[in-house]
């Protein structure tokens, strides 16, 4: 099947993009607000923690390394009622944030407690020392002093998930995975499928660029 150049960008590539876009940004603030709930929870409860609490830590840390050994695809497709129950639809680009948002937040959550474990403890020590409470030692000591480290891993987070809803995309998703699959591939149209590629990766060379300065700012 062939489509002039016009064609395929405003009726095919274009929609594509916004649904990618929106999968994408819906996921990444899920994920984040999410992920760093559940990374504050694991340093809290941590054995070397502001409040230690071993049996949570243990239930908690498990359920991140769970989740995060599941092939997204599989993942996706085995939470299919859960997904069903929350957008309404196992099919879509808004079905598609559920388990996109399912597979990121435990990894955000890993990268984030990695980031607050790289304090210095002399640091949240010396906080102690001058009777700062704990919500206090999180959001002035522990927050702020990772927000460099935070930034690199929301960077990575989010060229992560471009990645996933490529391939939710391919089994029904919708984005820009769907075109290389459905236009690219069964199509036999390889200038759908290497431009879609092209695009994907210009799209992850900007989030780098952006989340790049942003570091150097905040460092």
């Amino acid at each position: 099947m062939n489509y002039d150049f016009q064609t395929i960008l405003n009726q095919i590539i274009l929609p594509a993009m916004n649904q990618t876009f929106l999968m994408v940004i819906a996921t990444a603030i899920l994920s984040t607000v999410l992920g760093f709930v559940l990374a504050i929870a694991v340093l809290i409860t941590d054995v070397d923690g502001l409040h230690p609490i071993p049996w949570l830590n243990r239930i908690l840390s498990t359920f991140i390394n769970v989740v995060r050994s599941f092939p997204f695809i599989i993942l996706m497709v085995s939470i299919i009622p859960l997904t069903r129950l929350i957008a309404g639809t196992s099919i879509g680009t808004r079905a598609a944030i559920v388990p996109l948002t399912f597979a990121a937040t435990p990894f955000m959550a890993r990268l984030f407690f990695n980031n607050f474990k790289e304090v210095t403890p002399n640091l949240i020590e010396a906080a102690k020392s001058f009777g700062l409470s704990d919500m206090h030692i999180i959001r002035y000591v522990i927050i702020k002093e990772s927000v460099p480290a935070l930034i690199q891993s929301i960077t990575l987070a989010i060229i992560s998930i471009l990645s996933s809803s490529a391939m939710a995309g391919a089994i029904g998703g919708g984005g820009l995975g769907s075109v290389a699959m459905t236009y690219g591939y069964q199509n036999f149209n390889d200038t759908i499928m290497y431009g879609t590629v092209v695009i994907l990766i210009v799209i992850v060379q900007i989030i780098q660029f952006i989340g790049d300065r942003i570091y150097n700012r905040m460092r």
